[in-house]
């Protein structure tokens, strides 16, 4: 039996979304797909010896989740989140190349 209950991890994980709109999770499948990612991501973590634990990684997926240490994204915020990463690289790039252009400019006036 899985403690928290299927119906105890939704109620936590919607306590936040505000009256009236769409609940984060609407179905217990929701819950099963979110914590085995998040096992997936322990189980790399560790071979990358980034992460270590004596729980095995879907309790510990449960319990994160359960705990608020780990949010559930909806498509939405996924693709948002996407975008801005996208952005923030293009900019990052464009500036490494304008540093590079004003770096050669000072090592030919001098």
């Amino acid at each position: 039996m899985l403690h928290p209950s299927y119906t105890e991890i939704m109620e936590k994980v919607n306590e936040e979304v505000e009256q009236g709109n769409e609940p984060v999770v609407n179905s217990r499948y929701s819950i099963v797909i979110a914590a085995a990612k998040r096992a997936r991501q322990l189980i790399e973590a560790e071979k990358n010896e980034e992460y270590t634990s004596i729980q095995k990684p879907l309790s510990k997926a449960v319990e994160e989740i359960y705990n608020g240490d780990v949010k559930i994204l909806s498509e939405e915020e996924v693709a948002a989140m996407e975008e801005e990463s996208y952005e923030e690289a293009v900019e990052e790039i464009f500036a490494s190349e304008e540093d590079e252009e004003e770096a050669a400019e000072e090592s030919t006036e001098e």
